[in-house]
């Protein structure tokens, strides 16, 4: 028989195959993948879609453009230039077109000075459009963010609390629910905003609130009335998939209480899907904000936003066209950017799309 054979079947153990691998066999025999976070693969994913990277560079570079170019910009959002102390108005600074200077300007210009030019002109009493656009994008942003916020935190504690406890607390609250969401959307908020803004402008007068502008902080209350169902509901059914979980039990049997549970270990949870959901709402808020603002319901004159210069240019429609383009590209622009980047969030973070 040959001893090949007979040390194959041999019950002896051979000592060769125990001698320790050396480093080089072990990276040719073994490829570990560096150990990495579900944050970290999201981030990972997000990076791999293009389209969701450059909405992402779009929306930080209007940004940061709207919080710092009013610092060094030499014309003020709400400046007339025509309007000089101790001078009559000088209506040449009236709709200049983009890069126009005016009559005293020009004469500035022939004299050796050096005048800074109106990228988009002026408005009808001698504004710089320019910083009324950037401006106004700052307040629709602003409004936009803190807004999404208020819906934020609303949705978590009432969507947290009628998914967990259940029973009559769930009944009573979609109920409520079910009550917003049979209001026809479009003429509720303009109601609102119409009532809101008389009864706040007197409530608020004298008092911190008033620079901001009753405009304004009706706009926080009806998002804060009306905006909140869907993340409510988003956030509920996060909750009762997850409350009959085997780590919800042991907590419950270790007699941790229901605001514990829910802070501790639901809503971290399903945090992915809640910050999907308010990136996606931000440019819902903005849109909201600049058609309230077009029907003359939004921010206070003089402070600009998008909808309200768009709302401004229907005057001069025919002779100034540009002024109703530029706020409606920088609205689009937002949106569009905002929408694309939330669709992003949730392809590389939602773990129901990537099962």
């Amino acid at each position: 028989m040959d001893n090949t054979n007979v040390k194959r079947l041999s019950l002896q153990v051979n000592l060769d195959d125990f001698i320790p691998a050396t480093e080089k066999e072990k990276e040719y025999m073994v490829t570990m993948r560096p150990s990495t976070t579900f944050f970290q693969d999201g981030v990972a994913r997000l990076k791999k879609n293009k389209v969701a990277m450059v909405s992402m560079i779009i929306i930080l570079l209007i940004t940061l453009m709207a919080i710092f170019i009013p610092m060094f910009w030499p014309y003020k959002y709400e400046t007339m230039l025509g309007m000089q102390p101790g001078k009559p108005m000088d209506a040449s600074f009236n709709n200049l077109h983009p890069m126009e200077y005016s009559t005293s300007e020009q004469a500035l210009i022939e004299s050796g000075e050096k005048v800074f030019p109106h990228l988009f002109g002026t408005d009808s009493q001698g504004r710089d459009y320019f910083i009324r656009v950037v401006y106004g994008t700052r307040i629709s942003l602003a409004v936009g963010f803190f807004a999404s916020i208020i819906v934020l935190v609303i949705g978590i504690v009432v969507g947290s609390i009628s998914g967990y406890f259940g029973g009559i607390v769930d009944i009573i609250i979609m109920r409520i629910v079910d009550v917003i969401y049979s209001l026809p959307d479009m003429l509720m908020v303009i109601l609102l905003a119409a009532v809101l803004r008389q009864r706040l402008a007197p409530a608020i007068e004298g008092t911190p609130l008033a620079a901001i502008g009753s405009n304004i902080i009706s706009l926080f209350v009806i998002f804060a009335l009306w905006y909140w169902v869907g993340m409510s509901r988003l956030v509920r059914g996060q909750i009762l998939s997850l409350r009959e979980q085997e780590y919800v039990l042991a907590a419950q049997t270790a007699g941790a209480k229901g605001s514990r549970i829910i802070r501790k270990h639901l809503i971290p949870n399903c945090i992915s899907v809640i910050v999907i959901s308010t990136a996606l709402q931000i440019p819902s808020a903005i849109f909201t904000e600049s058609y309230l603002s077009f029907l003359g319901l939004g921010v206070n004159a003089p402070m600009p936003s998008l909808g309200s210069l768009a709302s401004d240019a229907l005057n001069g429609l025919s002779s100034y066209p540009y002024r109703l383009v530029i706020p409606a590209i920088v609205i689009s622009l937002i949106v569009l950017s905002l929408n694309l980047f939330g669709d992003g969030l949730r392809d590389a973070f939602d773990p129901k799309l990537n099962s």
